[in-house]
């Protein structure tokens, strides 16, 4: 079985949900749960060591669009959050992930180091991540309380604009250009972000925004959940040019499981085969190299192919990349060591 470290995954939000409806979500977690994709039972029968966890404030007007005939759709941007309930969702968020720690349900890591020690102890080892900066203010004062918390990565925005910069629709086909990029503050946010040690996500931000991020960040490029646009041509794949410049940085892009960004019709269709994951996969390793790519399976936040199902169907696509021709020491890169790599970078370490 090979260790998966997973670059995404939205189980703090599933599990805040299921707590503001009166649930337990160390108990859920821990014992394991019918719904959703993530719980440690699942993660360890399916190799999932550990990954980043987002904290993510969910937009209640955001509606999928219906493709058209032809399977196209274009999904208005979600409207702008405010400051102050997201600031309370995300702190509710952190708790939850700093109580599975305390009950030792998961292990909060905020370093390799940790991550390692947590994978050998046979304990889910937790990042901290924020998707979507709307938590945090202006003057960046409560960053360092997130980041003192765990907080060891971010995205300054999702699939919606705040003062920190502007997010990419869903929608397909699409190109990646679509408005304008980094704020003031949202330059100001990068270079505290490089200065804690906290690592840049760019999978939800604009082209724009991505070239931003790369003329200001000393760290990788970092593309956490985001697959080939040349292959699927959603709105937050990645093009050709955004994958160079991981490559030069040293960074990576973590292949995305959501169906909508593996099919090349873009349908939300969970038939979808292991072998359009395989595709994207071999696209990005020709693209970039076998030490820039890596998994970002979005577990919890999108439809994910039936053949995986949850975390624990993990290992079918690792047999999947198996049977292609990837080598244990290339399987051992896809899988986790690419993540602990780049990490290490931003981190610092």
């Amino acid at each position: 079985m090979q260790l998966v470290f997973d670059g995404h995954n939205d189980v703090l939000l599933r599990l805040w949900r299921n707590m503001k409806a009166g649930g337990d979500p160390v108990a859920e977690f821990a014992g394991g749960t019918a719904g959703g994709h993530i719980d440690a039972p699942r993660a360890k029968k399916g190799g999932l060591a550990g990954g980043l966890c987002a904290i993510y404030i969910p937009s209640g007007d955001l509606v999928l669009s219906d493709p058209d005939a032809d399977g196209h759709y274009a999904t208005p941007l979600a409207a702008p959050l405010d400051y102050a309930p997201s600031l309370d969702i995300a702190l509710e968020m952190a708790s939850i992930a700093l109580r599975l720690d305390r009950a030792g349900a998961w292990r909060l890591c905020r370093s390799v180091s940790e991550i390692r020690k947590a994978v050998e102890d046979g304990v889910f080892a937790a990042v901290m991540h924020m998707e979507g900066c709307e938590a945090i203010d202006a003057d960046l004062v409560n960053l360092d309380v997130f980041h003192a918390a765990g907080l060891r990565s971010l995205g300054p925005v999702w699939s919606r604009h705040n003062i920190f910069g502007h997010g990419v629709p869903f929608a397909f086909p699409m190109t990646t250009d679509t408005g304008p990029g980094l704020t003031d503050a949202g330059f100001r946010l990068v270079k505290e972000c490089n200065r804690l040690g906290i690592a840049i996500d760019l999978s939800h931000i604009t082209e724009k925004g991505f070239w931003d991020v790369a003329k200001t960040s000393d760290q990788p490029l970092i593309a956490s959940h985001s697959n080939a646009h040349a292959l699927t041509p959603v709105a937050r794949n990645l093009t050709d040019r955004q994958m160079d410049a991981i490559k030069e940085s040293g960074g990576l892009a973590g292949l995305n499981y959501a169906v909508t960004m593996l099919r090349p019709d873009g349908r939300d269709d969970a038939a979808t085969p292991l072998s359009d994951m395989v595709r994207h996969i071999n696209y990005m390793v020709e693209r970039m190299g076998i030490d820039c790519v890596a998994l970002g399976s979005d577990f919890d936040g999108a439809t994910i192919p039936q053949q995986i199902s949850d975390a624990a169907g993990n290992q079918n696509l690792v047999a999947a990349l198996k049977t292609e021709g990837y080598a244990d020491e290339d399987l051992a890169k896809l899988c986790r060591e690419n993540w602990l790599r780049v990490l290490g970078k931003a981190w610092q370490e």
